[in-house]
């Protein structure tokens, strides 16, 4: 399941897992939500409340997750401000849904307040 992130300013491409979680968010696109961001990550409200699935605190740079704490999807392109390393950490355990498959440096463009829309890549 391919999809794509887009601001004024920034195109990301991804692709989604086969989990119940990655499915349940697809079948919502497109949607649109306002980014917020915490160190090097960005995350953003969806209309999806969903269970922990194989929740984890472990996630990698790209990686593309759901937090059911906060109803958001996060991509995470660097350190948080939790992290004990270079490693990106969340705030609490989330779902990994997928990952990033475009160039991740260009997610440092993305601010706080910018809209994003989230779309199926076809």
């Amino acid at each position: 399941m391919n999809i794509v992130f887009k601001t004024s300013k920034v195109t990301i491409e991804g692709e989604l897992n086969n989990s119940q979680t990655a499915l349940k968010i697809y079948e919502k696109l497109p949607l649109e939500a306002k980014a917020s961001t915490w160190g090097d990550e960005i995350y953003f409200k969806i209309p999806v409340s969903l269970k922990p699935e194989n929740a984890t605190l472990d996630v990698e740079v790209g990686a593309i997750a759901y937090w059911p704490q906060g109803h958001c999807l996060c991509i995470f392109f660097g350190k948080t401000p939790v992290s004990i390393d270079n490693k990106p950490m969340p705030a609490s355990e989330v779902n990994i849904v997928g990952k990033v498959t475009s160039e991740i440096s260009i997610l440092k463009d993305i601010k706080a307040g910018d809209t994003i829309t989230l779309e199926q890549l076809k």
